[in-house]
């Protein structure tokens, strides 16, 4: 768990120009291990050139493209014990019959007017990719969360 949270969401969390559970837009996209983290990336544009991203049959890639999925049950919980905000989707993400490559990273992003635009809000690693071969693939959250935020 505990994805790598991009420094300019933790901007945009303690400024107010980004809420987990109420803002629009919140989506989920998948990269391959083409793409390096870096907490200093800034929008979607910085992680998309497009043999990064995936695809193929099931998953269209770029923006608005439907491969990149909407987040659907955000939900944010106060953790004191821990001294961190989690931020959580308790709905599990289903591509259906995609044979588009092999994710190792969902990237959680605000999809605005383009990718340029768009700001990065997370990169969550997939433990034990596979490749996608046609069937559906399901993105199983872990159930701590997918990030935290912290001070």
């Amino acid at each position: 768990m505990a994805g790598l949270v991009y420094n300019s969401a933790e901007e945009l969390f303690h400024n107010g120009g980004l809420d987990w559970d109420t803002s629009t837009g919140i989506k989920v996209m998948l990269v391959t291990s083409g793409y390096t983290p870096d907490a200093d990336h800034q929008y979607v544009s910085e992680v998309t050139p497009a043999s990064n991203e995936l695809s193929g049959t099931g998953y269209t890639g770029g923006y608005g493209g439907s491969g990149r999925k909407a987040l659907s049950a955000r939900a944010v919980t106060k953790d004191n014990a821990n001294n961190r905000v989690l931020m959580d989707d308790t709905a599990d993400v289903t591509w259906s019959a995609i044979n588009a490559g092999t994710p190792a990273y969902a990237i959680v992003f605000r999809e605005v007017t383009s990718d340029a635009l768009s700001p990065l809000i997370a990169c969550v690693a997939i433990n034990s990719p596979v490749a996608t071969n046609g069937g559906d693939y399901t993105l199983q959250w872990d159930a701590k969360g997918l990030f935290y935020t912290q001070e």
